[in-house]
């Protein structure tokens, strides 16, 4: 036995209907051209619910935490040992700060692999197509991986560098310099009065900020590398071997003829810029230093990134 449906109840303060029966509620005006309307609000997407979005993905996923996790864990306890091994000697001749460069230099290779990963694990697993069809105009999703993951990275870097510096400081700001070194450019105001060696503010902001720009700089490329070839391993052996290739090459370029060739590869390579921003160059009378360097390294990831939001604009996924 079938019962006749029953009315619905009015919204609260709806107007009643002319010549509705008591209780029923107020018919739904169709929508223009007929068919279905939803209840949902629509929004208009911007470029704040893509940040949104992007965020939610970088920190929910468990290869973050392990890649960040990995990259404090060597920067400073590496920095911690080397300092410990520097402090064994009553002076090493090298600036106060320089020993945080070995534990950055393995440490970069963890947020260059990140760096690939923001963009290719969704190429690995599909998840692309979802977020493609989400926000249809494509650049703001690489916008939004770039920046969020470049904020991030440079963030706990600097963090990271920073701790390494205090170590570094604390442990050897009792090393006396000795007066032939004292005409070196290395050194220069880096003597106090009582001749020890101390860390300008200069040296301060290079070892902690320039460098964690410096090697955020590196993973932004690796991003924009791995936008490129839509593949983890082929990006992260491209930026690896950019990385160490230009001195593996130059340590095998021993012939004369080849000498300036070798100083090049050797100064302008990734490595070199790092050193210097830690005040020991590969060259003392080098053409750039470490800034000039990072500027460079800045427009090349700039022009990467350029092709990389050309390319995901004309490909199919």
């Amino acid at each position: 036995m079938s019962y006749p449906p029953q009315p619905s109840a009015p919204a609260p303060g709806a107007p009643p209907v002319p010549g509705a029966a008591p209780g029923a509620a107020p018919p739904v005006p169709p929508p223009p051209g007929g068919g279905y309307s939803s209840p949902i609000p629509i929004v208009r997407t911007h470029l704040g619910h893509a940040f949104a979005s992007e965020w939610t993905k970088i920190r929910s996923v468990r290869s973050t935490m392990w890649t960040l996790g990995i990259m404090l864990v060597l920067v400073v306890g590496v920095g911690f040992l080397i300092a410990l091994a520097m402090a064994t000697d009553d002076w090493v001749g090298a600036p106060l700060l320089s020993g945080g460069l070995f534990g950055l230099m393995l440490g970069q290779i963890c947020i260059v692999t990140l760096g690939v990963l923001v963009i290719t694990s969704e190429y690995g697993t599909g998840m692309i197509r979802t977020t493609l069809t989400a926000s249809p105009q494509r650049w703001r999703v690489l916008a939004a991986k770039a920046v969020v993951f470049f904020v991030l990275a440079f963030v706990l870097t600097t963090v990271a560098c920073a701790i390494t510096a205090v170590i570094h400081s604390s442990v050897l700001s009792g090393q006396t310099v000795p007066e032939y070194e004292y005409d070196d450019p290395m050194f220069k105001d880096s003597i106090s009065d009582s001749g020890e060696l101390v860390a300008t503010g200069g040296q301060w902001f290079d070892a902690t900020v320039g460098a964690a720009l410096y090697v955020s700089l590196l993973g932004l490329l690796a991003l924009a590398v791995g936008a490129i070839l839509r593949h983890s391993a082929g990006a992260i052996t491209t930026m690896v071997g950019f990385i160490l290739l230009p001195l593996i090459i130059a340590l095998f370029m021993q012939a004369e003829s080849l000498k300036e060739v070798q100083r090049k590869l050797i100064e302008y390579s990734p490595l070199s810029g790092l050193a210097s921003l830690f005040g020991i160059p590969f060259f003392e009378d080098g053409a750039v230093g470490g800034w000039g360097l990072l500027s460079l390294l800045a427009a090349v990831t700039g022009g990467m990134l350029l092709l990389a939001f050309a390319l995901l604009s004309k490909r199919d996924v």
